[in-house]
């Protein structure tokens, strides 16, 4: 289908974008790009290994668009002013979504499981992504995070595979309703909350994606999900988590620093399961990838096997590292599921929180400011500490009037500890003053691949204070 075509990438560095990029490119087409963080000169590192693939790439302003048989792929809703969508419109060069383009490679595939839900969807597909590798099925993986167990000298940025096998794994995104592209064979459906679009959209777009699956697998802890899933009584769905009739069910929990151990119980056998990555959060996401590798025809004992080897993935409570018994963590957290998902998983164990947060532009402030503040003033303790810097902004058109502040002021007002620094470096200086051996510092945060490098230098920071 994509054989010998030419597909030019606006935006190629993105976090959705790289890994289609990739798998396009190993489907026989010629790629190019473009990004403007490429041109502002950051994450070098990511746009040296693009080229080391043969991908060339070029600045955002219309240089890499020649012919009109090039197809550009770009978001809906990136600006006609911008360079490369003006040079495409004047060669005539058709335009696709990157959604359009990764619905179309997903539903041409043999078999397919696509991840959906407002949180959880990259780990899930990772660990999908790991359980069929491993169980020898050479899926190809399409996930929007960098997937540690295929990082490789050759792939730093593991966030897709190209495999050679009849399954195709993607997590599948609401927040643009792209979700309503995609034809799965097996759906897993992790949670229904708010997050980018109302509940009501939400529950429209979710309901759709569930009824069109084979086998929708569904998290039978989320009471959204459960309200949305159980009247459509549909036939050969699974449901997973801690409740009692849940089809894969965790019992006998016991938390560990870095893990969890746990007992499955599945098709009426009971299996010991030990995770190395924390939190209950990844002991339900375990739960779901489990049920969705077994729907594939995966046994439930090779699936358990293999997610006890799964690393996890990049900046999803991924441990920068420790100095003078201060820890580092940089962690995805954006939405008030994935915040308060990291924040329980750090308060399982005694030590202080100091929690940094970046949000992730102005309008999820307006969208779900309040519910924000709300999960930061509920999870964190009298002792804790919160600070708060501008927005992730990199150019265009936005509405600036509601911004950090406002989630600094409502957790303050709940008798929290909330500080809003503009600028990130201060924030940075800030945060090794507060510290103190014993602390558990985190770096919140999405759509800024900047944000691993500043926990890394809080990090070097805090080893050479005098604690």
């Amino acid at each position: 289908m994509h054989k010998n075509k030419s597909y030019f990438f606006c935006g190629i560095g993105g976090s959705g974008m790289l890994p289609l990029a990739n798998i396009v490119r190993d489907a026989g087409a010629s790629v190019a790009g473009s990004d403007r963080a490429l041109d502002q000169g950051r994450l070098g590192p990511k746009f040296k290994w693009l080229q080391s693939l043969g991908i060339d790439l070029f600045p955002q302003d219309g240089s890499g668009l020649v012919g009109g048989d090039q197809i550009l792929i770009a978001s809906a809703a990136i600006e006609d002013s911008v360079p490369d969508i003006a040079k495409a419109k004047a060669l005539g060069c058709a335009r696709m979504t990157r959604a359009e383009l990764l619905a179309d490679l997903f539903n041409a595939a043999p078999r397919s499981v696509a991840v959906g839900g407002t949180s959880g969807k990259s780990t899930v597909t990772g660990m999908i992504g790991w359980i069929l590798t491993d169980a020898g099925r050479d899926p190809t993986i399409m996930n929007g995070a960098v997937m540690k167990n295929f990082v490789a000298d050759d792939a730093p940025f593991a966030s897709a595979r190209v495999g050679q096998g009849d399954v195709f794994v993607s997590e599948v995104d609401e927040s643009d309703g792209s979700i309503a592209l995609f034809t799965p064979e097996v759906a897993v459906l992790n949670n229904v909350s708010l997050d980018h679009k109302s509940l009501e959209e939400l529950r429209q777009l979710f309901g759709d994606f569930a009824r069109k699956a084979k086998v929708c697998v569904w998290n039978a802890d989320d009471a959204e999900t459960v309200a949305l899933v159980a009247p459509m009584a549909l036939a050969d769905a699974i449901s997973f988590g801690f409740s009692a009739d849940a089809n894969f069910r965790a019992i006998d929990i016991t938390d560990l620093p870095l893990g969890s151990s746990f007992t499955l119980h599945a098709m009426g056998e009971a299996y010991p399961v030990t995770l190395i990555v924390p939190g209950r959060h990844n002991i339900a996401n375990a739960l779901a990838a489990i049920a969705a590798s077994v729907a594939l025809g995966v046994s439930v004992a090779q699936a358990v096997r293999s997610v006890e080897s799964f690393c996890g993935l990049a900046r999803r409570f991924d441990i920068v590292g420790t100095a003078n018994d201060i820890t580092v963590i940089d962690d995805f957290g954006h939405n008030p599921d994935k915040i308060a998902a990291t924040l329980a998983t750090l308060k399982a164990f005694p030590g202080r929180i100091i929690a940094f947060f970046q949000p992730h532009g102005y309008g999820p402030i307006r969208v779900m400011g309040a519910e924000l503040a709300g999960v930061f003033a509920d999870n964190l303790g009298a002792d804790d500490h919160l600070l708060l810097c501008d927005p992730v902004y990199f150019g265009g058109t936005v509405d600036k009037s509601i911004g950090s502040q406002s989630i600094t002021e409502a957790v303050a007002k709940a008798a929290r500890n909330a500080e809003y620094i503009p600028g990130r470096e201060d924030c940075g200086e800030r945060i090794v003053e507060l510290a103190r051996p014993g602390d558990r510092i985190v770096i919140m945060g999405a759509r800024d691949d900047t944000l691993s490098g500043f926990a890394l230098d809080v990090l070097k920071s805090a080893a050479k204070m005098n604690y």
